[in-house]
């Protein structure tokens, strides 16, 4: 699709040597400094993720989760599962015993260990050339000498002072006089700036034990959560074989649970199943999309789980008989009221694609799920707990009910996409249940109506809030509302679905074409 020039808008990044797509504009400098001083995507991709836990706060930091998958340049894919556990100590019984009926998002009772930090590690040591001490630098100043903060960070953030205030360490470091800073304010957090020192000098361990660790659990529990530090020792980063399915002539791959990745193949399962054959700003397209959206969201709310409990295992999931089972469910003509409402679960997140001149791609996602994660900061450390523990149900029997050591339904997934064993797109779409969805839409995007990754990524995109009605973005056309409320969608205006990134390899023509979701600050860039 050919770019109107006479609209706003921007184009895409076309570079030969390396090319980098995040969320922030810091953190894409940061990426490309790292790759011109010789690093690689991996090095890269840790040093865009420690900047992003300093200039993002409220999206990702050393307390949350990361996934990510690594391709080689002869197409060899590798996927990591850093997600952490709940603690040893957590029951189902427990929560029962004391009437527990949902979870809160700012309780000592959602936060899970953080599988960050050691993600980055085991990525690093299989993949890395720099050390730490090196891609921890430009975290570490923007930490103690200060950054600025761009705008879309400062509105997020000034909708979160009332969760901050609940915590005094959190109020203490992220608030100024009781409040948010302002777009351009300069913002520094020392605290946070000598624990992402320890880290970059002595590595993962110093996070996992000892007094970063005693503070960390110490926090949760004074506050009569379960998080130990035996919790912390026993966090691992786990290599994982990605699940696939194919799709207009390349193949889709993702993370496999406990991750919504299969969510996005099932998702787009259907899609090839059921083919959009009006435009693509088409009512059928909208309306196809949202109700196997409802159909594969469904799924995802009863089967994904940690994978050694899960009831139904992936192959059964991703079969053509329950394919088919779950396409007899779509009807073009209307919405269908027997589907069971799906989840939309918020997150915050970032996402990072980064392709360097070996052909080496790294598709990354890092977060602290809500807003600040749980709000719950440890005071010695400036490190914020994620809440990834409101991912769990209190359904007895369930797969992925609460229990000991285990880890929870994630929202948060990385994608690459291959064709004749070659990477061609390094991919991935933030906004907590919404990332299934964006996975399909902007893959449909390039791939069945030919945009570039920008177009792609700026295209309008609908989803579905908590009562089950469409929350348009401002771009979708008045027809296509019209065409929706006929089939039965109650339809929102003045919603904003969350970002991504895509760096895409063409290797025909020797080019790395990189773009970034204008929802955020972000932006890419290469040379």
């Amino acid at each position: 699709m050919t770019r109107n020039f006479g609209l706003p808008g921007r184009s895409p990044v076309y570079a030969s040597e390396a090319a980098v797509a995040t969320s922030h504009a810091l953190a894409t400098t940061t990426a490309l400094t790292i790759l011109k001083e010789g690093g690689n995507a991996v090095d890269a991709a840790v040093a865009a993720s420690a900047t992003l836990c300093v200039v993002e706060p409220h999206m990702t930091g050393l307390g949350g989760d990361c996934f990510a998958i690594i391709g080689e340049a002869n197409g060899k894919l590798h996927g990591l599962n850093g997600s952490g556990r709940s603690p040893s100590g957590a029951s189902l019984e427990w929560y029962k015993e004391q009437g527990f009926s949902g979870f809160e998002e700012t309780s000592p009772h959602v936060v899970t260990t953080p599988g960050s930090v050691m993600a980055w590690q085991t990525m690093h040591q299989k993949f890395g050339r720099m050390d730490f001490v090196r891609l921890f630098a430009d975290a570490i100043r923007y930490a103690e000498e200060g950054f600025h903060v761009a705008p879309r960070v400062s509105q997020d953030w000034a909708k979160n002072v009332d969760k901050l205030k609940k915590n005094e360490a959190a109020a203490s470091n992220l608030l100024k006089g009781g409040n948010a800073p302002k777009t351009g304010e300069k913002v520094t957090v020392p605290l946070l700036a000598k624990t992402l020192r320890e880290i970059a000098t002595n590595g993962a361990g110093a996070f996992y034990y000892g007094v970063i660790a005693k503070d960390l659990a110490g926090a949760v529990q004074a506050l009569g959560g379960f998080l130990s530090e035996e919790d912390l020792a026993g966090v691992s980063a786990d290599w994982v074989d990605l699940i696939s399915t194919e799709y207009q002539g390349h193949t889709l791959h993702e993370i496999p649970p406990n991750g919504q990745g299969l969510t996005a193949i099932m998702l787009v399962k259907l899609l090839a199943k059921l083919k959009n054959s009006e435009g693509v700003d088409s009512i059928d397209r909208a309306h196809l999309e949202m109700e196997l959206g409802r159909i594969s969201y469904a799924a995802r709310d009863a089967y994904i789980a940690d994978p050694a409990h899960m009831d139904y295992s992936i192959e059964q999931l991703l079969s053509d008989g329950h394919i088919d089972v779950l396409a007899k469910l779509y009807d073009p003509g209307k919405q269908n009221p027997k589907i069971a409402l799906p989840d939309p679960t918020g997150s915050d997140t970032i996402y990072l694609s980064i392709v360097d001149r070996d052909g080496m791609a790294v598709s990354f996602i890092n977060s602290v799920f809500s807003w600040f994660g749980s709000g719950i900061m440890a005071p010695r450390t400036g490190v914020i707990l994620q809440n990834r523990g409101s991912g769990f149900n209190l359904i007895e029997g369930h797969a992925n009910a609460i229990g000991p050591s285990k880890r929870p339904f994630h929202t948060i997934i990385p994608a690459m996409v291959t064709r004749d064993n070659k990477i061609t797109h390094s991919f991935g779409v933030m906004g907590g249940s919404y990332q299934a969805m964006g996975h399909a839409h902007v893959l449909s995007n390039m791939l069945d109506y030919g945009m570039d990754p920008q177009q792609a990524l700026d295209d309008p995109r609908i989803f579905w809030n908590e009562k089950g009605a469409l929350e348009l973005e401002a771009g979708i056309s008045s027809e296509v509302e019209s065409g929706l409320r006929a089939r039965g969608h109650d339809c929102l205006r003045g919603a904003v679905h969350g970002g991504g990134q895509i760096v895409q390899i063409d290797h025909q023509e020797g080019t790395l074409i990189a773009g970034s979701d204008p929802r955020k600050d972000g932006m890419a860039g290469g040379y």
